[in-house]
């Protein structure tokens, strides 16, 4: 669970910010390649696969999943591990769900207070809330991609930094460096900018039988 909710979050963090300063540079909210990504943004609708290494370089894990995103603060994550183990991760404006279907459990929390300490609150903070979060800095291209690099400010964060890569105004690549000195590597495909969202997409509840932990907040 750790690992799929560090992921989703990292991939949220692509949803703020503006234009940027040259390659090196500590540009606050601000990255050239983020920028153009987000200019105009409202849905986003995109495919991936997923990779963790660990230390030494070693595979210990992959798969593939979707991304639904409706800003501000509204997203849908679905992840398939090769070895089983479908887990979904739902904000719909009020609560944030997590949603693992092998353990048939499902833990709901106020989405405010649950992503205020994780890189998702990148999907709908203000450029006041990601400077103090994040150092962002607008980093060198490579492999073809343009490049932001994202360093948290806080000790507790669950990932050490996380490098985001662009290609033609798309994210193409999230590259992410965990306190376990894991990497894990998302290639995005079939991205789909202004897809039409259903509020349905965006909600959830849960099926019968499933176990419950946590107390929804009623949507407005």
């Amino acid at each position: 669970m750790r690992r799929f909710r560090l992921a989703a979050g990292l991939a949220l963090l692509v949803l703020s910010a503006q234009a940027g300063a040259a390659p090196g540079t500590p540009v606050g909210a601000a990255g050239t390649a983020l920028g153009r990504f987000l200019d105009g943004l409202t849905t986003l609708r995109a495919e991936f696969s997923q990779t963790v290494v660990d230390a030494s370089g070693r595979n210990v894990g992959s798969g593939h999943g979707s991304l639904l995103v409706h800003r501000p603060g509204r997203f849908r994550w679905e992840y398939q591990p090769v070895d089983g183990g479908a887990q979904l991760l739902v904000a719909d404006g009020t609560n944030l769900w997590f949603y693992d279907r092998e353990l048939q459990q499902a833990t709901v929390k106020p989405a405010a207070a649950a992503l205020s300490a994780t890189p998702v609150v990148l999907l709908s903070g203000s450029a006041a809330d990601l400077d103090a979060a994040f150092a962002i800095v607008d980093a060198r291209a490579g492999e073809g991609l343009s490049w932001v690099e994202v360093t948290p400010r806080s000790a507790t964060a669950e990932f050490s930094r996380a490098a985001l890569g662009f290609r033609d105004r798309e994210l193409r690549r999230l590259v992410i460096h965990d306190r376990l000195n894991q990497t894990v590597t998302l290639e995005f495909t079939r991205s789909d900018r202004a897809a039409r969202v259903g509020d349905a997409e965006l909600r959830f509840t849960p099926p019968a039988g499933v176990d419950l932990i946590g107390t929804a907040q009623a949507l407005p």
